[in-house]
């Protein structure tokens, strides 16, 4: 496509330097619009895009792998062309492996009164769960008259029915399968960044597209791709420490210039300063939109827009990275799944984060290989129970965790960690959470609708496109995920880029 002609010269802001903000920016300079500006509230660029050194090596903060690295996947297709993956992840074996966003490798089960369970003990109630998970999948677009509002409940009442069929199944061994079936709903908690999959809409849970590929990660840390994204743009468009208050739009706001130039929107900071703007491409995360849209905007969003944003979930998953002298598993062990045998999903408990916050912990993950981590496990913990650790102190979740392994492990004696590192997203103020899925009586329009631009296009204003909507949450099929991101920026861009490009056709009929 053509670069923008230079007396156009529109002024485009983009708040947010995740991500979704730089692929934006990307795509539009590519273009030759440039009188860009990205503005980051925080010191540093990438969002929720965030490594940092632990252990002997690297950790994510944030985003972790690739999820489906194969040739669909644009964020897979960056890391090959920038030369940041390593020959396995881009292999064709890989690419070509089928996880549906699962862990790939059987985990080592410890259950609550110290024994390991067996992986083929456990099997039958994993392939049941996987297999009703695949028909909760399928039932896409119903609502209130389907078979169940939310994912959990539909998987409860399945899973019920199924076991009522087993045979020779006695008291101990059926408290069991409750157990791993109560285990594996938590486990996709963490997957879906959901409290409970009874949060969780069923009408748009099948929505989401899974890429193939074997989920990979980056040698150098994910931030190496932000770094590679970043490198070919100026970097004096990029302004950071810079948050923004309030965003102005359908006004008739006086540039700072002499050339007496009207602009329809004005970005408000935080410190006062003020940008005025053609279009502004708004990326920051959903969780700050629910918790700002009132006043981050005026005049305020339409009511379709607001409710968008009520209805899709953003909740919270933590990570808790603990550092040992040595390691109490084995070196081919990849995930260590907690089982409590004493839990199941068809029995109502009321929730004490104080006394049992940490039940909600579904395992860790082992990094490997230890000559690049060290012996470093990353532990996962989803919803309210992760926000309530949020606010205790090192020693305190340090101390839980080690007599939880204790425990699990039959008073197995592993030294306590040397060394804890957690994860904040949910006190993070411009995040206030991890990331998007669909709430109950969610659809994929109401993803679409966050999507959509203010004003629209076809409304009779004199200047459309004033704000523009990106991240990862207004994907309506990749949503959650960094590729989501990547394109919804790209997506956006292009809006701006088609809408001066038919313009300038429009001019020469």
């Amino acid at each position: 496509m053509a670069a923008v002609e230079a007396s156009v010269s529109p002024r485009i802001v983009i708040i947010g330097c995740g991500i979704a903000g730089i692929s934006a920016a990307q795509r539009l300079f590519s273009h030759g619009y440039r009188d860009l500006t990205v503005v980051e509230a925080t010191a540093r660029p990438g969002g929720r895009i965030k490594t940092t050194e632990f252990g002997k090596g690297l950790v994510e903060i944030g985003a972790n792998w690739i999820h489906g690295p194969s040739k669909e996947n644009p964020v897979f297709q960056l890391a090959c062309r920038y030369g940041l993956l390593d020959a396995e992840a881009m292999s064709e074996e890989n690419q070509a492996i089928e996880t549906k966003g699962h862990p790939p490798y059987p985990p080592v089960s410890y259950s609550s009164s110290g024994k390991i369970i067996s992986f083929d003990e456990c099997l039958p109630v994993r392939q049941l769960y996987e297999s009703i998970l695949a028909k909760a999948g399928e039932q896409r677009f119903r609502t209130g008259n389907g078979p169940a509002a939310s994912v959990g409940e539909f998987v409860k009442t399945e899973a019920a029915e199924e076991m009522k069929k087993w045979r020779n199944v006695d008291k101990e061994k059926t408290k069991l399968n409750h157990a791993v079936l109560n285990t594996l709903l938590k486990l996709e908690c963490c997957i879906c960044g959901a409290h409970s999959m009874d949060h969780v809409g069923l009408a748009s849970f099948g929505e989401y597209e899974s890429l193939p590929g074997l989920d990979c990660t980056f040698p150098r840390g994910y931030h190496s791709l932000i770094k590679s994204m970043m490198k070919p743009l100026p970097k004096d468009i990029f302004s950071f420490g810079k948050a923004v208050h309030c965003i102005h739009w359908q006004g008739s706001f006086q540039g700072n210039s002499s050339s007496g130039r009207i602009f329809p929107v004005l970005v408000e900071f935080q410190n006062g300063g003020k940008l005025q703007a053609d279009h502004v491409i708004v990326t920051v995360p959903l969780g700050y939109l629910k918790h700002h849209y009132r006043t981050f905007f005026h005049p305020p969003l339409p009511s379709a827009k607001v409710e968008s944003i009520q209805k899709i979930s953003f909740g919270t998953n933590n990570k808790i990275f603990l550092e040992f002298e040595k390691p109490f598993w084995e070196p081919d062990c990849y995930y260590i799944e907690l089982i409590w045998e004493d839990e199941s999903p068809f029995a109502d408990v009321k929730l004490d984060l104080q006394k049992d916050w940490f039940r909600k912990l579904i395992g860790f993950t082992v990094l490997q290989p230890p000559e690049k981590f060290g012996h470093v496990l990353c532990g996962w913990i989803a919803g309210y129970e992760s926000e309530y650790m949020e606010n205790l102190s090192d020693d305190e979740v340090l101390n839980v965790i080690t007599q939880l392994l204790r425990r699990f492990t039959g008073n197995h004696p592993c030294s306590s960690p040397k060394k804890v590192l957690r994860t904040k997203w949910h006190n993070d103020p411009y995040t206030k959470g991890s990331y998007s899925c669909p709430g109950v009586g969610c659809t994929g329009d109401n993803i679409d609708v966050l999507a959509e631009p203010l004003p629209a296009v076809d409304q009779v204003v004199h200047m459309p496109l004033q704000v523009l909507f990106a991240g990862e949450a207004t994907h309506r099929t990749f949503y959650s995920t960094t590729h989501g991101a990547l394109l919804s920026g790209r997506r956006e861009a292009d809006r701006i880029i088609h809408f001066y490009t038919a313009e300038k056709l429009n001019s020469k009929l």
